[in-house]
């Protein structure tokens, strides 16, 4: 069927998760790679003045890896063949601290698929969190994705 445009196999519900922990020395590294040099993130005193008396992650750091989680396991092939992926929207909403020595598990679930012939792919919403186990999420997120199968 010449000029059909071939949809990855992507539907509400389909999910993706992972779990990690932070030390304080992860948690002060990445602060200090991606330029953060706010106290809360590596000195310990500081930290035990303020609100949450201890180190906390920062916001990207969480962020970051749950981008990377949705990135990672959309834009793997399916059936069909390999995967493009474009992330078109993100938002997150800040919940709750991480703590160093938590595990915690990231999370995303398809809320909706949208065939878009115009751009050849589908439109697909996810719904994200970041939560220690059985506690509110520390952080939600919403995601936009274009993806598109590519010809093997």
């Amino acid at each position: 069927m010449t000029g059909a445009v071939l949809l990855p196999a992507v539907q509400a519900g389909d999910t993706c998760s992972r779990g990690v922990r932070f030390s304080r020395d992860d948690i002060a590294a990445f602060a200090r790679l991606s330029g953060n040099s706010n106290p809360l993130h590596h000195d310990r005193q500081a930290a035990q003045r303020a609100r949450h008396g201890e180190v906390i992650a920062s916001g990207e750091h969480i962020t970051a890896l749950m981008v990377g989680l949705v990135s990672s396991h959309f834009s793997q092939p399916d059936a069909a063949g390999g995967r493009e992926l474009l992330c078109l929207n993100v938002n997150f909403a800040f919940k709750a601290p991480v703590f160093a020595e938590q595990t915690i598990e990231l999370s995303w679930r398809v809320a909706s698929v949208e065939p878009h012939v115009g751009l050849g792919g589908l439109l697909v919403q996810l719904d994200g969190k970041a939560a220690v186990h059985h506690a509110k999420p520390a952080v939600v997120g919403r995601v936009t994705l274009l993806i598109k199968s590519i010809a093997a």
